[in-house]
């Protein structure tokens, strides 16, 4: 798959890294954070525990989580004394994620596929046709890139 040229929308881009093997969190992160000073390797690997919802708990969904990553990449706080800096990256991260919200309903993993509680099993379900056209994960992945358009590019 190749990586769109600059400014051109990354959306596709980033569901079409759900769709090719790469769960939520990593199909957002990996699908921008060359843009903030991040090498693809890097990205995939620091985002690649946040699918799932974590670990595969079903808590705070994947692309969410890359959300807020990327947020941070781009307006993060370095300094443990600059409050004002700390409330602004809660603040933007508040926001993308309300938009989420808006729009799906819930930024919780397990409510957005309808499933209860935690997966017994770490184990990652096998991506087969049936899989991908069950899941609404590659439309979730298309939300968060369409917000991280909207408010961090």
């Amino acid at each position: 798959m190749k990586m769109p040229e600059p400014g051109e929308s990354r959306v596709g881009y980033a569901a079409g890294l759900f769709q090719s093997g790469y769960n939520c969190a990593q199909s957002v992160f990996a699908a921008y954070a060359d843009l903030f000073g991040m090498d693809r390797q890097t990205a995939l690997k620091m985002s690649s525990a946040m699918g799932g919802g974590v670990g595969r708990m079903r808590e705070i969904c994947g692309a969410v989580s890359a959300m807020a990553m990327l947020a941070g990449l781009k307006e993060g706080n370095d300094d443990p004394e600059n409050e004002e800096a700390k409330a602004r990256i809660y603040a933007l991260v508040r926001r993308m994620s309300g938009q989420f919200r808006e729009k799906e309903g819930t930024i919780i993993c397990r409510d957005l596929l309808g499933i209860e509680g935690m997966e017994e099993s770490a184990r990652p379900s096998v991506r087969t046709a049936e899989f991908y056209a069950t899941r609404p994960c590659a439309r979730l992945i298309a939300e968060a890139a369409e917000i991280i358009e909207e408010v961090l590019l």
